[in-house]
């Protein structure tokens, strides 16, 4: 991996090819499956847990007053859902011990 501040997909497909024995094709492959299945899932409303990492939600966000930052003037800011993440207590665990 890069020592960039963000990871790719193509990053993640080449990590996974230079660790297990598959093409860039397979590779490619099974990060899209991957996170398609994660799409589809929290599209569908189910929440997606992930051992040992965390887990991906869907909340309804009610609808509220909000400002335009620019003019200031008073807008709605509409219903809607949003997928948070929380990270797994291993996760967290990992990320503490961490040195920037």
């Amino acid at each position: 991996m890069n020592t960039s501040d963000t990871l790719t997909k193509s990053e993640m497909v080449q990590y996974l090819i230079n660790q297990l024995p598959m093409t860039r094709q397979e590779g490619r492959l099974f990060v899209e499956s991957f996170f398609g299945v994660l799409s589809e899932s929290l599209t569908a409303g189910y929440q997606v847990k992930l051992s040992g990492f965390g887990n991906f939600e869907l909340k309804q966000k009610n609808q509220r007053p909000g400002r335009n930052p620019k003019t200031g003037e008073m807008v709605a800011i509409s219903a809607r859902r949003v997928v948070t993440f929380k990270a797994g207590q291993k996760m967290r665990q990992r990320v503490a011990r961490t040195l920037f």
